[in-house]
């Protein structure tokens, strides 16, 4: 049975993981009879945003004890998992990509990276295990793969696809339905929500990409 990690970085679309991306993604690992492995950094948000209004409060929250409600409560501390600890690693996007996984959502492409988040694919990468990342997450392999160039995809948002060459890598176009595969770096993105418009659309994409992280050796 393939050990597929899940990278989350909290619980919500505006400051943590997109709820529906994650989910989609536990669903088609364990659809294609694997296990996935729900892990986050123990650390505070970068902020907390009200779902229904859209504005930051003043509420602070943890990052793992955020994202352990979509993994159920079983969930690892980044810092205690290592690549041959698992086949494959997956990043669902939301902002907490750009906001607690990596700062891109303030400093574009100049980000930094968390540094257990840098370490762990920096360790999938060196042993040559597929990664995959959705929505906006493939900033994060942008920034620690930069002397890789790793070829990405996050739909066609210009911005954003701009900044990525920046940090080194290569933007692919790519619908929200397909897949982009990075064969030299093992990497494999799908646009999901940064396209959308809905959860059929973004679950056609994802489910491609868990697919074809099985595949891949």
């Amino acid at each position: 049975m393939k050990k597929i990690g899940v990278l989350l970085s909290g619980c919500g679309v505006y400051d943590g993981s997109e709820i529906h991306e994650a989910v989609i993604t536990m669903l088609a690992i364990a659809r294609k009879g694997g296990q996935y492995v729900c892990m986050a950094p123990d650390m505070e948000q970068y902020h907390v945003v009200n779902h229904v209004t859209g504005e930051a409060s003043a509420e602070k929250r943890n990052v793992l004890v955020e994202s352990a409600r979509i993994a159920r409560g079983e969930i690892s501390d980044i810092k205690d998992v290592k690549a041959t600890d698992i086949d494959a690693l997956i990043l669902p996007g939301g902002f907490g990509a750009a906001k607690n996984l990596s700062n891109f959502a303030i400093k574009g492409k100049d980000a930094d990276i968390h540094p257990d988040v840098q370490r762990l694919v920096s360790e999938m990468a060196d042993a040559k295990k597929p990664v995959g990342a959705i929505c906006i997450s493939p900033v994060v392999l942008a920034g620690v793969l930069r002397d890789r160039h790793p070829e990405v995809s996050i739909g066609n948002d210009l911005g954003t696809a701009d900044a990525i060459e920046a940090m080194g890598g290569r933007h692919n176009v790519c619908a929200v339905d397909m897949i982009h595969v990075d064969t030299q770096n093992n990497l494999v993105s799908t646009p999901a929500y940064m396209l959308g418009p809905g959860i059929a659309d973004v679950a056609a994409g994802i489910e491609k990409l868990v697919d074809k992280i099985f595949d891949m050796p």
